[in-house]
C-alpha cells in the first residue's frame, strides 16, 4: 500500500490524473486490447478529470481504446437529470474527450430489474478482461462508492439503501431538500473494486481525516469499507494535508519518507510521457 501525500488539493488531482494517464500510455492500448478504468463521481475527482481533459486536449492522451466502468448510480432518477451520474460524468469529463459511448458503462438506476443490470455490469467488466484501474473516492464515513458502513467486504454490484449521513451529504445538490435526495443507489460491491488490478482512492479535506486515518491506520473493518483496500496488493491513496490531520506525525514522515523514493524511481508530476 502507498499513500502518496501532496500539499493541498489541485496538487492531489494532478498527481493523480498524471498517474492515469501514464498507466494508459504505458498500457498502449490499441483495437484488440482496451485499458480498463473504474472511475467515481462526487467533488473529489473534478480536479483530476480537469486535468485529464487538459492532457487529452494537449495530445498527450487518448481514450480511444479506454473502456470505463461507473461505480454507482442513483435508482429513479431519471438519466437526463443534472444530478444523475449519468448527467455527470458526461458533463464533467466525457463530453470533453474521444472516448466511444458505447464504451462509457454507466449503471442504470431505471431499469425494470435491478438485480439483472448488476449483474449484467458484473458480466461486462469479466468480458473487457477485468479493471485494471479502478479510481475511487471516499464519503466522510469511509465508504467507497456506495458501499455504506456495514457492507460486506467481498460485495459485488447490488442494490444499497443509502445511509442518512449520505443522504445528508447529497443534499446541497438537491437544494438541499431532503425529500428530493435518492434513498436508494446502484453500486460496484467493495469486492468488484478488490478485484481491480490496481486501485487509486483520492481522499482530500479536513473532512475526510478520521476516515483516511481508520483506513490507514486501523485494521480493516466493514464499517469503514474503505479499510478493505489495506489488503489489496497494489493500492495508492492519493491526499492533500488536510486529509492527514487525524494520522500520526510517524506516520506521515514514513510515507513522504517512502515518496522521495518513489519520486527518484517515477514521479508523475515530472515524468509524463509524451504520445
Amino acid at each position: 500500500m502507498r499513500l502518496v501525500i501532496l500539499d493541498d488539493y489541485a496538487l492531489a488531482s494532478e498527481w493523480a490524473a498524471k498517474y492515469i494517464c501514464n498507466r494508459i500510455i504505458q498500457f498502449n492500448p490499441g483495437p484488440d486490447k482496451y485499458f480498463t478504468l473504474g472511475l467515481p463521481t462526487g467533488s473529489t475527482p473534478l480536479g483530476c478529470y480537469k486535468k485529464l481533459i487538459e492532457y487529452h486536449k494537449n495530445g498527450d492522451l487518448s481514450f480511444k481504446y479506454v473502456k470505463t466502468f461507473n461505480m454507482d448510480e442513483y435508482v429513479g432518477l431519471p438519466r437526463d437529470h443534472p444530478e444523475s451520474y449519468h448527467s455527470y460524468m458526461w458533463n464533467n469529463f466525457f463530453k470533453h474527450i474521444d472516448i466511444d459511448p458505447n464504451n462509457a458503462h454507466i449503471l442504470d438506476g431505471n431499469a425494470t430489474d435491478l438485480q439483472v443490470e448488476c449483474d449484467e455490469f458484473e458480466r461486462k467488466i469479466e468480458e473487457a478482461g477485468g479493471i485494471e484501474l479502478f479510481v475511487g473516492g471516499i464519503g466522510p464515513d469511509g465508504h467507497i462508492a456506495f458501499n455504506e458502513p456495514g457492507s460486506s467486504l467481498v460485495s459485488r454490484t447490488r442494490l444499497k439503501t443509502l445511509a442518512m449521513d449520505t443522504i445528508l451529504a447529497n443534499a446541497k445538490y438537491f437544494d438541499g431538500n431532503l425529500s428530493k435526495v435518492p434513498t436508494m443507489a446502484l453500486t460496484v460491491g467493495v469486492g468488484t473494486v478488490m478485484d481491480a488490478r490496481e486501485v487509486m482512492i483520492l481522499i482530500t479535506g479536513a473532512h475526510k481525516a478520521f476516515a483516511l486515518y481508520k483506513a490507514i491506520e486501523e485494521g480493516v473493518n466493514h464499517m469503514w469499507t474503505v479499510s478493505a483496500f489495506q489488503q489489496h496488493p497494489r493500492t495508492i491513496f492519493v491526499c492533500d494535508e488536510d486529509a492527514t490531520l487525524e494520522l500520526r506525525v510517524k506516520t506521515v514522515k514514513y510515507f513522504k519518507g517512502l515518496m522521495h523514493v518513489h519520486n527518484k524511481l517515477v514521479d508523475p508530476l515530472h515524468s509524463m510521457k509524451k504520445n
